[in-house]
């Protein structure tokens, strides 16, 4: 097979190296891909909303799958056009990939077929939207209604700080024009559930928990991801079996009964309150910095499953027991401003693996190229044992420019029965 995988970062690093270890891949390319996917796939100079070179380049090098990584290319209605030349893609239409690139269409679609979430409303009026938040309990969860590169969402915990997301969503525009859905607050530890959907058969993979804020003991502002781990010690089975029956399948065959049906990679970004599991937020794709540390415990053939989903099938994953843990190695000034073109040293010496998130190649040197660079991934026999070989591995980079996390999986060790 012939494999196309859209996109540019972390995720699509892990993508492209779990593709790799398919004995049915004989060739990967990426578009536009970094410097890391780059020893792995042939990289190729098209952006990733750039639907109609992607089609053509698929069409023109026979490509038999393609897989797609970023919301922004799905929003952008790469799949449609893919399905109208008769092309093989992993992802979910423009229709259903509403479900994450409209707030409001996901609550929406969840009050109408029972899924546990918070209660909501919509706004598009900023003196409507800051009369209802003032007139009710803090914190209140403010949303962005579309795509805002993971950073649409804030936890409003005073008046001031609901007043200035309000401003800056409804009359700045930061994100664009558009509404605001504000939520009530929910408690709990979250986590990420992602399955394989395709029309109403739903497959699970392995649960997963992303570190938003930017500094130890959950400080700072929120970022894209400062590192993951997997398995999570404080979801039960029946807790995963709520999520499964009461969450994720209901969500597949609501989306089918209102005419988008859903193929892809579903993720559901749950909380477990004291109430049981609810539902925060779901996207149409692979989670990143989730998926770096998900599909190195994925045994099955990934070629496979996608080519199951696309084409309506069976797929059956498997997962290895052992626990990963990713530890995101961020330029300075993230999520804020930061500079780039700062050279990286030691990737040689790691022993583990490393996903490229925002570097490029000047000639036998790698640089610094985004925000989030560099993901590098421990594995053990348990948690504290993958941290360990995570932060080993972290330790044998250099580089002027980059900060991280040194607390990844702490939820795990703090009394995690208790949770």
């Amino acid at each position: 097979m012939k494999v196309l995988v859209i996109g540019s970062g972390g995720r699509e690093h892990a993508i492209v190296d779990a593709l790799a270890r398919s004995p049915r891949v004989e060739k990967i390319y990426c578009a536009p891909g970094n410097a890391g996917i780059a020893r792995q796939a042939e990289c190729v100079s098209i952006g990733d909303t750039e639907v109609e070179r992607l089609r053509d380049f698929a069409a023109a090098q026979e490509i038999d799958l393609t897989v797609v990584g970023p919301e922004a290319a799905l929003a952008a209605g790469v799949v449609d056009a893919f399905r109208a030349a008769g092309l093989r893609i992993f992802g979910p239409t423009k229709a259903a990939a509403r479900i994450e690139s409209s707030k409001e269409f996901a609550k929406d679609l969840m009050a109408r077929h029972g899924i546990p979430t918070a209660a909501y409303r919509s706004f598009t009026d900023y003196a409507e939207a800051w009369a209802y938040v003032a007139a009710r309990p803090l914190p209140a969860v403010l949303k962005y209604d579309g795509l805002a590169a993971g950073k649409g969402v804030v936890i409003a915990r005073t008046l001031s700080e609901a007043e200035a997301a309000l401003k800056d969503m409804l009359l700045d525009g930061s994100f664009g024009r558009g509404k605001v859905v504000v939520e009530d607050f929910l408690e709990g530890p979250e986590f990420s559930f992602m399955c394989f959907v395709s029309g109403t058969k739903v497959w699970p993979m392995a649960l997963a928990q992303d570190h938003k804020r930017a500094y130890d003991g959950d400080r700072g502002p929120n970022t894209g991801g400062m590192g993951a781990y997997s398995p999570l010690p404080f979801i039960t089975a029946e807790d995963e079996r709520f999520a499964l029956e009461r969450i994720m399948r209901p969500v597949a065959e609501a989306m089918v009964a209102e005419g988008c049906p859903f193929e892809g990679v579903l993720y559901g970004g749950l909380i477990k309150t004291v109430d049981g599991i609810r539902v925060i937020e779901f996207n149409a794709r692979f989670g990143d910095p989730e998926t770096e540390v998900v599909l190195p415990r994925l045994k099955s053939d990934i070629a496979e499953i996608f080519c199951a989903v696309a084409d309506g099938g069976d797929a059956r994953p498997e997962w290895h027991d052992f626990a990963t843990l990713g530890v995101v190695l961020a330029s300075k000034g993230y999520p804020g401003s930061y500079q780039k073109g700062f050279p990286i040293e030691g990737l040689d010496r790691v022993e583990g693996t490393v996903y490229h998130m925002g570097t490029r190649a000047e000639g036998d040197r790698i640089l610094t190229a985004g925000g989030r660079v560099l993901l590098v991934v421990g594995r053990g026999r348990d948690l504290r044992e993958a941290r360990a070989a995570a932060l080993r591995d972290v330790g044998r980079i250099a580089c002027d420019n980059l900060f991280h996390r040194t607390d990844i999986g702490h939820c795990a060790f703090e009394k995690p029965n208790e949770l």
